[in-house]
């Protein structure tokens, strides 16, 4: 499955005026990365990813549309998968593009 590339078109607009993101390919879709670390994908298996504090993973799990971002087998804890659906208005997907892009700078760059 290809990345939904109008999403990607979205996220991007949203953070068109920041200088500290950079875009590269990653998980078959397009990552913008902050400080080296990646704060949203648009995933090539669908939806957004969106990197979390890991002590709230559980908390995010319970809204609609969101679930454990699982790879190689493993739920990873600071990361959650938002499906389409629940980036489908503008309000939601600026809220995931906030919590994760927050996430990424609270890291130290790489």
């Amino acid at each position: 499955m290809a990345y939904d590339t109008e999403l990607a078109e979205r996220v991007r607009a949203l953070l068109a005026l920041d200088p500290d993101v950079v875009e590269q390919r990653m998980f078959g879709g397009v990552a913008f990365l902050i400080g080296g670390h990646m704060s949203v994908c648009v995933s090539g298996s669908g939806g957004l990813l969106v990197r979390t504090e890991p002590e709230e993973t559980d908390a995010l799990l319970a809204q609609p549309h969101v679930e454990p971002f699982v790879m190689r087998g493993r739920s990873l804890s600071g990361w959650v998968r938002v499906a389409a659906e629940g980036v489908s208005d503008e309000a939601e997907l600026r809220s995931w593009v906030r919590a994760g892009t927050g996430r990424a700078r609270s890291l130290p760059p790489k």
